[in-house]
């Protein structure tokens, strides 16, 4: 156990072939956050009873979950044979580690996407009871999108000799079916430029372990033990140690077979060599014939115990045994090191889907060869509220060149457009930090390929950006979360003088974390939007005690609708301008889900080259090759999934009145005509334009309310609907309660679609879709249903159209709107056509 100071630490940062950056992710509970302990005990940073050191809020230790993902530099040196392995793309046997611990539960997964971006390798932690569930697939997939190359540990491997009692056999069975189950997500998920990172034990990519009693091992000890004793080739006994090989005691010999030549059954290798000890240490500690057996293992397996260890009884001895045996940080930090890639090496093959500019300009090159000496690029991922309340380090990993304190930057916004000056702030950077956990100690400077924390340009970022000194730099790509914020409440203040402080607490709030939404409706509310009921509860719990500090009123949870067209308008909808003069003629049809889905998912976006997105249309998804390349805006926010097509023929001045209908558009999008909620999916095409002949009856005056009517019109002429969110929900139940969970899902407009027992254990696997209305105290109601049997997930998966229109009186969708509108405080009645559709 050596300490290690911060100047080591700045030492190897400059050494980026022995840099690691990793994410530890996983599903809620599986033990990332106690694994992640054992490796900072290795690293000497804590001791072994401190446990939950990565926790850093007082509501994660209460829980005992993470909210927040928290990243820590580990300084490891590893033993001269387990380099050899890496001699080659390393320089010595230290290692800088730098580890994020990220939270599992699904509510959370922004945290998750915001680490992955800043690191190049992941370590996946899958339960050996539970197997791979919703989330371990959720967060494996965000992984293998942004280029990050797995290493698995198969966690709480105690827990199915203690409890379940299961025999060998069984063990390696429900091992094969997990790592199955992991390649498959991997497989289906794979990318050329990534290479075939599938995981396999035998090539080290595996590890077995116990987080909670501080032991691990991957076959590569097992094979390093035996090839000292036999006198083999360490590579060729690792291969032997899985799958179909068994050996013969009796003549010494290696075979696939399971029985010799009598007939007589043989033992698999990886039962007999490697969980015939572990097994053997449980039964002499644990079982009924303890103490006598346990000096000869001791004694066989070369562990000594000290005086005050050898008193210890029950689980407290296994865990002192099982730690001096197979210490948990050496196999991990082992696996790390040797299959996770360095930044030089992954930067390599990140490149392309990091950076948004062309891969020949400086920047690309500088991120390309992690060159310190290249101009800098830095990715901000995320906001980390500092102790100096309402401040901000900006977290970030340095991808080209070097950071250092009061340098002065170009921080580039996400709406950043390379030659313009939107979104584009150049400020000094004050100090950069070294995250480290709870606390950060000072840097001078870091370098490339290292994870840094910035102080004092907190002010010009909201949630993430680019930093560079290069003037031609263009932006890193902008990260895509597996969820979105469907869950709202509006909040106010209980006393009205503290409304200043409600509304810079939001603004903290929206800083603190990536997926969190606020925002003033037209009524004036202030809104909060999260992706689920926990993460709304830990956001207004940080809101009234941290940011605002103030006490708050909130209201009921709301759930946020979308409002679009089953139809193409069955008329021309005609608006003429306030002062007569100029009439726009305006048809609306649907998108088609795939096309807004694409939009949506920025495969299809207003920043392509129109004609690449014109052919991508018109092959896709069917359009006109014409109207594909008069595209004239996406609305709302300019990338919104609704867009406005000019299909007029010989119309004058249109290229005038062009800025004053996106604005029209945009306007119009963001609030519909039946509900005050925005457009999703429908398409405007500009049929015809007549225009006063001097430009300043044409004025956005005359052109913006114009434009906006005329989609109110076209909208209610072509079949509105409403649409709302929809959950997926994974529910994990025994079998006796299955009933409860139909009936539970069935009262709340759940369809359930998919039902499948877990191999090799008693449980059953349920996916349902529910609308998020339908989804609040859900956990508590199933619990009740089942008896506490019963465990929900809930990711937001689509937008489902609501039955009916909203124009029928007496609807049940017209209940819907009514209620809408009422909290909104619009008038109870959707406006009449005539409102908006003018006569000739």
């Amino acid at each position: 156990m050596v300490k290690f100071t911060i100047e080591q630490i700045r030492g190897l940062m400059s050494k980026s072939t022995n840099i690691r950056n990793m994410s530890v992710i996983a599903h809620v509970d599986h033990g990332k956050t106690t694994l992640t302990d054992t490796l900072i005990f290795r690293a000497g940073i804590t001791s072994p009873n401190n446990a939950r050191f990565m926790d850093t809020r007082p509501d994660e230790k209460d829980r005992g979950i993470t909210i927040k993902s928290t990243a820590i530099s580990l300084h490891c040196q590893l033993g001269e044979e387990d380099i050899s392995a890496i001699q080659q793309t390393s320089e010595g046997s230290e290692f800088l580690i730098n580890l994020i611990d990220s939270p599992g539960h699904v509510d959370f997964s922004s945290e998750v996407t915001a680490a992955l971006r800043v690191t190049d390798g992941a370590l996946v932690v899958v339960d050996t009871i539970d197997g791979v569930c919703v989330q371990t697939e959720t967060v494996l997939r965000q992984a293998l999108a942004e280029r990050i190359k797995p290493v698995v540990v198969i966690n709480k491997v105690d827990r199915a000799l203690l409890e379940l009692k299961i025999s060998k056999e069984d063990l390696y069975q429900s091992f094969c079916r997990t790592i199955e189950s992991v390649n498959v997500v991997i497989s289906t998920y794979h990318h050329a430029a990534l290479g075939d990172v599938q995981v396999f034990p035998d090539q080290g990519t595996i590890a077995f372990a116990s987080g909670l009693q501080g032991w691990a091992f991957t076959l590569q000890q097992f094979a390093k033990r035996y090839s000292q004793k036999f006198g083999v080739d360490q590579g060729k006994m690792m291969k032997r140690l899985w799958g179909d090989n068994f050996f013969n005691p009796q003549t010494k010999k290696w075979s696939t077979k399971s029985t010799d030549a009598d007939g007589r059954p043989l033992e698999r290798s990886f039962n007999m060599f490697v969980l015939d000890p572990i097994f053997r240490i449980f039964e002499a500690v644990m079982g009924s014939t303890k103490k006598e057996g346990i000096g000869s293992i001791l004694e066989k397996l070369d562990i000594t115990l000290s005086h005050s260890e050898q008193s210890l009884e029950g689980k407290h001895l296994l865990k002192a045994i099982m730690q001096k045996f197979l210490p948990a940080g050496d196999a991990l930090l082992n696996m790390i090191v040797v299959h996770l890639p360095s930044p030089a090496t992954a930067q390599r093959y990140r490149v392309a889907t990091l950076y948004e500019g062309p891969m020949e300009d400086e920047s690309a090159l500088g991120i390309r060869d992690c060159d310190p000496a290249a101009p800098l690029v830095l990715y901000v991922s995320k906001m980390v509220p500092t102790s100096d309340k309402g401040r901000f380090y900006a977290f970030g990993r340095v991808f080209s060149g070097t950071v250092r304190s009061g340098q002065t930057v170009r921080i580039q916004g996400p709406n950043y457009v390379p030659g313009k000056k939107d979104d584009l702030f150049v400020k000094s950077v004050q100090r950069t930090v070294l995250m480290m956990g709870r606390t950060v100690d000072a840097l001078d400077d870091c370098p490339a390929g290292n994870i840094v924390g910035l102080v004092g340009i907190d002010q010009f970022l909201l949630k993430s950006g680019t930093l560079t000194t290069s003037q031609t730099a263009h932006n890193m790509r902008v990260m895509k979360f597996s969820v979105s914020p469907v869950v709202q409440v509006a909040v106010e203040v209980q006393n009205p003088a503290d409304l200043p402080k409600l509304v810079e607490g939001l603004k903290r709030l929206s800083k603190s974390d990536p997926c969190v939404k606020t925002s003033i409706s037209e009524s004036g509310e202030h809104l909060v939007a999260a992706a689920g009921e926990l993460h709304l509860e830990i956001c207004l719990k940080d809101l009234i005690e941290e940011h605002a500090g103030v006490p708050l009123k909130v209201s009921e949870p709301v759930v946020p609708y979308r409002e679009s067209v089953n139809a193409e308008s069955s008329a021309v909808a005609l608006s003429k301008s306030p002062n007569k003069h100029n009439r726009i003629y305006l048809k609306a049809m649907p998108l088609g889900e795939e096309l807004t889905k694409a939009i949506e998912e920025g495969e299809i976006n207003p920043h392509d080259d129109f004609k690449l997105r014109a052919r991508v249309l018109a092959d896709q998804f069917g359009w006109d090759i014409t109207d594909a390349r008069k595209i004239w805006a996406f609305g709302p926010d300019t990338t919104g999934p609704n867009v406005l097509v000019d299909v007029t023929k010989g119309a004058q001045y249109l290229a005038e009145i062009k800025d004053s209908s996106i604005a029209g558009l945009q306007w119009a999008a963001k609030a519909g005509v039946c509900t005050g909620e925005p457009l999703r999916g429908v398409r405007f095409n500009l049929v015809d334009v007549h225009l006063h002949t001097d430009a300043i009856h044409r004025g956005g005056g005359q052109i913006i309310p114009t434009m906006r009517r005329a989609i109110y019109a076209a909208s209610m002429l072509a079949q509105p609907v409403l649409q709302e969110p929809v959950f997926i929900v994974q529910i994990q139940c025994p079998e006796g309660a299955i009933g409860g969970v139909y009936s539970c899902l069935s009262t709340r407009r759940g369809q359930v679609f998919s039902e499948e027992p877990r191999e090799g254990t008693p449980m059953f696997t349920i996916k349902a879709y529910l609308p998020v209305s339908e989804s609040f105290g859900l956990s508590a109601a199933l619990r009740q249903s089942t008896g506490g049997q019963a465990f929900p997930q809930c990711v937001f998966d689509h937008w489902a159209a609501i039955p009916g229109s909203p124009l029928d009186k007496g609807s049940k969708l017209e209940e819907i709107v009514t209620k809408i509108r009422t909290r909104k405080g619009l008038d109870a009645v959707i406006p009449a056509l005539d409102n908006y559709l003018d006569k000739l």
